[in-house]
C-alpha cells in the first residue's frame, strides 16, 4: 500500500476517534494528527478542510458499510451486522450528543449522491422493491439515534429480512 493511502487511513481513523471523544465539530486537526501519527501540515496535504476531511471520512464509512453488507452471508446477516456497526459507532453516538444537526442533515434522505450510492447499495443486495428498500434504510437511519442491543438487532433483522 502506498504511503499517500496508508496516512490518508491513518488520518480517518485518527478522526474518528477524536470525533468519538469529542465530536466532530470540536475536534481539533492537532488531535487528528496525533492519533493518525502524521503531521498536521500531512492532513492538510490530503484535506483542504476540516470539511472535506469529515466528508471523507463519511464517505469512508458509507463503503465500509456496503461492503459488509455485501459480503454477509445471507440478507438477514447483512442486516443483523449493519445493526450491529452502527448501534455500537462511538463516534457517531458522540456526535448524536454534540452535532445533533449535522446528524440530521447526515441522515436525511435526499438526492445526494452519496444517498443514490447507498440507495443502489441497498437495492444490489436487499433487492430492488423500492419499498423494501425505504424501509430497511429507515430501520437503520433510525438506530444512529436509537442503538439496539444485539439481541434487538437480530430479532429485528430476522422479521425484516423475511419481508424482503
Amino acid at each position: 500500500m502506498a504511503t499517500y493511502q496508508r496516512s490518508q487511513i491513518a488520518i480517518l481513523a485518527g478522526a474518528k476517534e477524536v470525533i468519538a471523544q469529542v465530536g466532530s465539530y470540536e475536534s481539533l486537526m492537532n488531535d487528528i494528527a496525533e492519533r493518525a501519527e502524521v503531521s498536521r501540515a500531512t492532513i492538510y496535504n490530503h484535506f483542504a478542510d476540516r470539511e472535506e476531511l469529515m466528508n471523507a471520512l463519511l464517505a469512508s464509512e458509507v463503503e465500509r458499510l456496503i461492503e459488509v453488507a455485501r459480503t454477509a452471508k445471507s440478507k438477514a446477516d447483512a442486516l443483523f451486522q449493519l445493526s450491529r456497526n452502527i448501534s455500537e459507532d462511538l463516534a457517531l453516538a458522540k456526535m448524536v450528543e454534540t452535532d445533533r444537526d449535522q446528524v440530521i442533515a447526515l441522515t436525511t434522505i435526499t438526492g445526494h449522491p452519496r444517498w443514490i450510492a447507498i440507495h443502489r447499495a441497498a437495492a444490489e443486495v436487499f433487492g430492488d422493491d423500492e419499498n423494501s428498500v425505504g424501509l430497511l434504510l429507515r430501520w437503520l437511519i433510525a438506530q444512529v439515534t436509537s442503538p439496539l442491543t444485539a439481541a434487538q438487532s437480530q430479532i429485528q433483522a430476522d422479521r425484516l429480512a423475511s419481508l424482503l
